[in-house]
């Protein structure tokens, strides 16, 4: 089925190689484009609908926690499995995946409405945070093995040349619909109809699975010795791989820990709007669009940047640019400061994202790229969970010492300062591994 679609659609595209090959890139850049705008209509979405059931921060950071989880346990064997089969099948089948799950939580909520004030302490219908858990740990299950296979795919789209341009392109194209157009989306989504937001991404999961499938070419990895199909002896290959590779060790440290920060901040940054500045889910969502103005910026801003700074220097200055941000939230006196601080970390994220990942695309051979992508995803993207979980904790013990308005701040503080630590101590590894 998925080669007939595809023969349809490269014999309807005129031209010559380059013509097809911009087709097949438009197509994936379209589908990226979809599958982030649902992702951002859940960004706010998930958190809001949290907030409605607890007050209680833990609780509200466990919710989206349970899309992050699953890179901790499936990030590994997920790599083995996008360097064995066709990537392109692979990210439709999760996306159809995820859009099932949104649907039936979009469908669970309604069953549910009216909501219950939501309890200070533990947890207001256990049922339906029980089953909005379950069904994130599914949604983050499928994420896990799609977006391992669309970043090991993309270097059989576009050429090594073209890969920072390409990848600051997707960058940007992934915050508007991320961070910009899917936060305001959900947002307004909120206010019309609670179940709405996760109804809405379900269909755009659907068509971003459409165009994925519609893609021309051979997405499957290059082959590889009989004796390395043992998933053993893969799974080794790819972490010595990584740990032979200095400047990939350090790109995995740095991108876990940065990654463990922010998570505590974003996270903090729900409550911290609603009782502090007195915003409501419309101003939540026009924050996180200003921020993803940012990472636009970011994404289109990139290749000038790297020709006017070494990619070293440019990597140690993003790296350190979120520690001012999370202070500047911390005693913002209102939306406006807080939506400044937010453009100003998402473009630094954002062009540090496009090195950090045509770095890796570059290095690492077509074979193991999965497996290699698994074990740098691993800890930088396994390090988001325990990130909203400490804020959370933080908020709780901080409780005990502080008023509340204080301790809904200090996980800003907590992050400014780790980023700080982090940026200084990978200062010159960054400026030589780059050179």
């Amino acid at each position: 089925m998925f080669d007939r679609i595809a023969f349809v659609t490269e014999a309807a595209v005129e031209g010559g190689p380059q013509d097809r090959q911009k087709g097949v890139f438009v197509r994936f850049a379209a589908a990226v484009g979809l599958a982030n705008l649902g992702d951002g209509i859940v960004v706010v979405a998930w958190a809001w609908t949290a907030s409605l059931l607890t007050r209680d921060p833990l609780w509200i950071a466990v919710l989206p926690a349970a899309l992050r989880v699953p890179w901790v346990f499936f990030a590994l064997p997920y790599g083995i499995l996008a360097d064995r089969v066709d990537r392109r099948r692979l990210i439709v089948i999760c996306d159809v995946i995820r859009a099932g799950a949104y649907g039936i939580a979009g469908g669970a909520i309604l069953l549910n409405l009216p909501l219950a004030d939501p309890a200070l302490e533990g947890i207001e219908n256990t049922s339906l945070y029980t089953a909005l858990l379950c069904l994130g740990l599914l949604i983050g299950c499928a994420e896990v093995a799609r977006d391992n296979a669309a970043q090991s795919m993309l270097p059989a789209i576009v050429p090594s040349e073209h890969l920072e341009r390409s990848n600051g392109l997707l960058g940007s194209i992934e915050t508007v619909g991320n961070e910009m157009a899917g936060p305001a989306v959900g947002a307004f989504l909120i206010a019309l109809f609670l179940p709405s937001p996760f109804l809405v991404v379900a269909l755009a999961l659907l068509l971003a699975a459409l165009l994925t499938a519609s893609l021309s070419g051979n997405f499957r990895a290059q082959a590889r010795s009989e004796e390395a199909r043992h998933w053993r002896s893969e799974l080794v290959e790819g972490f010595r791989f990584v740990i032979a590779h200095p400047m990939l060790r350090i790109l995995v440290l740095v991108t876990g820990f940065w990654n463990f920060f922010a998570e505590m901040a974003v996270i903090a940054l729900v409550l911290h709007l609603q009782e502090n500045l007195s915003a409501g889910a419309t101003t939540y969502g026009l924050i996180l669009a200003v921020g993803a103005v940012g990472g636009v910026v970011g994404g289109v801003v990139v290749a000038p940047l790297l020709k006017a700074f070494s990619t070293g220097l440019l990597a140690q200055w993003m790296n350190l640019a979120a520690a001012p941000m999370f202070l500047l939230i911390a005693f913002a006196p209102g939306p406006i400061t807080v939506a400044a601080a937010m453009f100003l970390f998402y473009l630094s994220g954002i062009v540090w994202n496009t090195l950090s990942i045509s770095y890796r695309q570059r290095v690492v051979p077509d074979g193991i790229r999965g497996r290699v992508n698994s074990v740098y995803r691993l800890f930088a993207w396994g390090m988001m969970p325990l990130g909203l979980v400490v804020s959370g904790a933080i908020v709780h013990l901080a409780s005990g010492f502080f008023e509340r308005e204080i301790a809904l701040t200090v996980p800003f503080f907590v992050a400014a300062f780790g980023v700080a630590i982090l940026a200084a101590f990978s200062w010159r590894p960054l400026g030589r591994g780059f050179q």
